[in-house]
């Protein structure tokens, strides 16, 4: 990282993991994905500047009672300061990678919690290079993990047959009216045509590419928020899932959040926005302050990149479209 991006994430743990009531603080994801797109220091500067003046101060250091196993507070919101003081003293004392290999495949039971926001924080977090950061992130996760309450879901459906549209298919219909994500989604998984569709999908190699694409797709031609969300944390599961022992595994937890997504979106499709070439997304993403449009345009272009096709390029016209 350079020495302003530095400084400002570094300078933005001041702030909590949160802000009105539940609203995840984007600033270090922002931050990261303006620079990625080429933004100067004085953009960091002057994003960080305004976004900062919505969020809400760090609450009080809390000691993790030694001895305790770490999973005990998961899903608890109030127990961020706490896994802060965990992670950050597990990061001092073993690698990050070996970190990540051991808290993964937990947290990955819970992906959805917080509209994907713990799970697209701790990639963003890993590619900034910030110990600091990522002991936030991890912290965030954890305190907002979510594990859906899938009646009859198989535990890891490898020997499912059916093709992504198909599952897709058999999805219920109706979502819940709430106005945060993951209240719709955990609705969703209750519903009784839940369980069935989602163990139709046959997990391997090819899911989150297929996953990741459907979801570019879907949201170029809808344009919907919750399928945004779906975008990047589709992004950042290709990002975490190499530091992962049992990568089907990893999928398969996302895939029912992410189908709990599909739901809670009640997507309505219609004509993609006009396809624009990457200078005009990428200048008009970072003149934005909105920090779902930055995190978006970043996303899609690095899966352009990984993945080729047009879906992402339409995906990020259609926000930047959206943001003027």
């Amino acid at each position: 990282m350079s020495g302003v991006l530095a400084s400002l994430i570094d300078a933005g743990a001041q702030h909590d993991a949160e802000y009105r009531g539940g609203l995840s603080n984007h600033l270090p994801m922002a931050l990261l994905a303006l620079r990625r797109l080429g933004a100067s220091d004085a953009r960091l500067s002057a994003f960080a500047a305004t976004y900062g003046t919505r969020l809400e101060p760090t609450p009080a250091a809390q000691a993790w009672p030694a001895g305790d196993p770490w999973p005990g507070r998961l899903g608890q919101r109030d127990a961020w300061p706490a896994y802060r003081h965990l992670f950050a003293q597990w990061l001092t004392h073993e690698e990050a990678p070996d970190v990540l290999a051991q808290v993964l495949p937990t947290l990955m039971t819970g992906c959805g919690g917080g509209a994907f926001h713990g799970l697209i924080r701790t990639a963003y977090a890993l590619r900034s290079e910030s110990m600091a950061e990522l002991t936030d992130a991890l912290a965030y996760w954890a305190c907002i993990h979510m594990p859906l309450r899938v009646r009859g879901a198989a535990a890891v459906a490898v020997g499912g047959t059916a093709e992504l549209a198909d599952a897709l298919e058999g999805l219920p219909r109706k979502a819940v009216k709430a106005p945060m994500i993951s209240v719709r989604m955990q609705a969703a998984a209750t519903q009784p045509k839940f369980a069935a569709a989602t163990d139709k999908l046959r997990i391997d190699e090819q899911t989150l590419p297929t996953l990741a694409q459907h979801a570019a797709t879907l949201y170029a031609a809808s344009g919907n928020f919750t399928v945004l969300h779906l975008v990047t944390s589709a992004h950042a599961m290709r990002v975490l899932l190499p530091f992962v022992d049992e990568p089907l595994a990893a999928v398969h937890g996302y895939w029912l959040a992410y189908a709990a997504g599909c739901v809670a979106a009640s997507a309505n499709v219609g004509e993609a926005a006009p396809l624009l070439p990457w200078t005009r997304i990428v200048k008009r993403a970072i003149e934005s302050d909105d920090e779902h449009v930055i995190k978006l345009a970043d996303s899609c272009r690095e899966e352009e990149q990984i993945y080729g096709g047009k879906a992402w390029r339409l995906a990020a016209s259609r926000v930047v479209a959206v943001a003027v």
